[in-house]
């Protein structure tokens, strides 16, 4: 079955190639759609996957603002063609050759509308994983959506069920969350993890952290508005 791989691009020039090579190897038996919504980049990132814009499967959406992630992975979702939705950062640190196993493990049950990676090795520097494991337990405690790590990119999910959310800013850190508050069956398994090679992160600790307690509050809010 056909799928859409969505990756939003902020400022990763140098990681563009490597990792449109590497999911060009891990599915050369799969069918797909590739969407790379660059987010406003100050660097070259537009430019380099414009190089690639002759790629039969390949769809390229440039924001006019940056807007963001949460926002750049909507609008991909949004003009995926097909309803297999495949989420992926652009850094590099996850490893396309993990897709096949989550497309998989998604296809072959028909029950399960969310297959999400779990980093269980974790290539990031000890603030960063001790803050995401934080805001996994805070949230986890809160919403019980049973996934030990929502921060984890690469997930598989159905196009036309998370478009039933509200946007806001900050949903893609919420879709274990929004999916398991309306009974849509999500699981997860562990994926590998790297080690950045190119550019830096875009994170932030305690701004992201202050702004999950508000977005935990209007997770809860939608799913009680699905709900009745």
């Amino acid at each position: 079955m056909d799928f859409s791989i969505v990756i939003p691009c902020f400022n990763e020039e140098e990681n563009i190639f490597k990792l449109l090579e590497e999911i060009r190897h891990s599915l050369l038996s799969f069918n797909y759609e590739l969407i790379l919504i660059d987010d406003c980049s100050t660097d070259n990132s537009y430019e380099v996957i414009n190089k690639y814009k002759n790629i039969e499967n390949l769809v390229v959406i440039k924001n006019k603002v940056n807007m963001g992630q949460s926002f750049s992975l909507y609008e991909g979702i949004k003009n995926a063609k097909n309803n297999i939705i495949v989420a992926l950062d652009c850094d590099g640190q996850n490893d396309p050759k993990d897709i096949p196993k989550l497309i998989n493990l998604y296809l072959n049950d028909e029950d399960v509308f969310l297959v999400g990676g779990i980093r269980n090795k974790r290539m990031d520097n000890a603030i960063k994983i001790l803050s995401s494991k934080f805001a996994n337990y805070i949230r986890n405690l809160i919403l019980h959506d049973e996934c030990a790590d929502t921060g984890c990119s690469l997930k598989v999910f159905d196009k036309t069920i998370f478009l039933k959310f509200p946007f806001f800013d900050g949903i893609h850190r919420f879709i274990p969350a929004l999916f398991k508050g309306i009974n849509k069956k999500g699981v997860y398994i562990n994926v590998n993890h790297r080690q950045r090679l190119y550019g830096e992160s875009k994170y932030g600790t305690i701004k992201r952290a202050l702004k999950g307690i508000l977005d935990i509050i209007r997770v809860m809010k939608i799913i009680k508005q699905l709900k009745c």
